[in-house]
């Protein structure tokens, strides 16, 4: 049990679970609630590979920082045992989502999102385009469960979720910002600072909502 507490907070488990949800509702109204369960599951599976690489990236970082919160640093559970999991989970989530209801292409699609998410990891947060990944992921993440279905994505799906998805980029990011400078990690949110950060991701969200009220 210990064990599997810790893989789920080395998941980013609420943030995880939020992208989930949404893939449900989505699932839901371009299926019905049995595939989108399975369509919730397999989008999970990507999550759990975006938060185990990133928290295997940022070990060292986070023990310098002592944040007794990330799994790896409290002694839940040791690199050995999550990089094990993560080596089975890329696979097995490439298959669940390729031959899940999302299908070859919806699948595919989805996976170059997870492939956004952890470049971010590995090269995107040490820079000002840091937002594109957020941006990318999230316009794909609606529009891969239209595509399983043959459905062209609206553009306001597009817009809507890359608008929403660089906001959450911004919010996500302010709460351990100072420590970031301090470990030289510059994306956009570190170098532009804390309240320009809020304004943005107000802006972006609000936008957003206009988007999304005015297509529908």
């Amino acid at each position: 049990m210990r064990r599997i507490r810790g893989l789920l907070k080395a998941s980013h488990f609420i943030p995880s679970l939020i992208v989930s949800t949404i893939a449900f509702v989505f699932g839901v109204h371009y299926w019905w609630e049995g595939p989108a369960y399975v369509i919730a599951f397999t989008v999970f599976t990507g999550q759990l590979v975006v938060g185990w690489s990133n928290d295997l990236y940022d070990f060292a970082d986070d023990q310098k920082h002592q944040r007794l919160n990330k799994p790896l640093v409290s002694g839940l559970i040791t690199e050995k045992y999550l990089r094990t999991w993560l080596i089975f989970m890329v696979p097995f989530s490439l298959f669940a989502n390729m031959f899940g209801p999302l299908g070859f292409k919806g699948g595919m699609l989805y996976w170059l999102g997870i492939g956004f998410g952890v470049a971010y990891n590995f090269y995107f947060k040490f820079n000002f385009l840091s937002p594109l990944p957020f941006a990318f992921a999230f316009a794909i993440l609606p529009s891969c469960i239209a595509i399983s279905k043959d459905v062209t994505p609206p553009t306001w799906m597009w817009l809507g979720g890359a608008l929403l998805g660089c906001a959450a980029h911004f919010i996500n990011v302010l709460k351990d910002l100072d420590e970031d400078r301090q470990s030289e990690i510059q994306g956009l949110p570190q170098i532009i600072g804390k309240r320009a950060s809020i304004i943005i991701a107000a802006a972006l969200s609000a936008i957003a909502i206009v988007v999304l009220v005015i297509s529908n």
